[in-house]
């Protein structure tokens, strides 16, 4: 049986990669792959984990700009559509999180920078969909985050409001797009570019509201 809510907070936004599944492993491969046909070498690993959280359009101009912009991506994406759901995996204690969260009536929708293709992929082979009365995806933006249009999207979706809501990510883009959003913003500490800091080391004004260092956690910030 639904519970009630009795708090403040309503709904609650995830971000995708790193955040719900970890993609990490494939989103490495992807670039090393396409690094290798076009470099002839691996790229250097920081630099792959620094472009975290962007589009994969504006990662792809940003380090091959004398590729044609159609061939790097093909190149990526090859990688991807043959490696994807044999290298993901959900992040652990996630599923008990999304239960108990359907189970007192939150209004849950996910926002990503990831393609609608592979998104509804996972969401389907995880079985994950149930969660999620909305999904956004890069398709569906004209301005990816830290822009808070995904947000502004969802929360229409829902019929929410920023002040009853909260946003969970892993990167500086998803902080960033929820404080533009008006949103509570959560970071998760198993994050592989930010994990490990705590608020007061981030520079002013791109520090989370919270960090959770495991999925239940976020149910005390509810």
């Amino acid at each position: 049986m639904t519970e009630n809510l009795t708090k403040a907070t309503d709904t609650i936004l995830f971000d995708f990669d790193g955040t719900i599944m970890d993609t990490n492993d494939v989103i490495i491969q992807s670039w090393q792959h396409t690094f290798r046909t076009f470099r002839g070498e691996e790229g250097d690993l920081d630099l792959i984990l620094g472009t975290f959280g962007e589009t994969l359009d504006y990662t792809m101009k940003n380090l091959f700009p004398d590729v044609p912009l159609e061939e790097s991506l093909a190149v990526y994406r090859s990688y991807q559509r043959e490696n994807f759901l044999s290298e993901i995996k959900l992040v652990p204690g996630i599923r008990e999180l999304l239960d108990t969260l359907r189970d007192r009536g939150y209004k849950m929708a996910m926002v990503t920078s990831r393609l609608r293709y592979t998104t509804d992929q996972a969401l389907d082979a995880f079985d994950l969909d149930r969660y999620f009365s909305y999904v956004v995806t890069a398709d569906e933006l004209s301005r990816p985050k830290p822009d808070p249009l995904c947000v502004e999207m969802a929360l229409e979706e829902l019929g929410s409001t920023p002040e009853r809501s909260i946003m969970t990510g892993d990167t500086i883009h998803d902080i960033l797009c929820a404080r533009n959003a008006g949103v509570r913003s959560v970071l998760v500490d198993w994050s592989i570019t930010l994990g490990g800091r705590s608020i007061e080391e981030f520079p002013e004004g791109e520090a989370p509201d919270h960090i959770i260092k495991e999925p239940i956690q976020l149910l005390e910030l509810l």
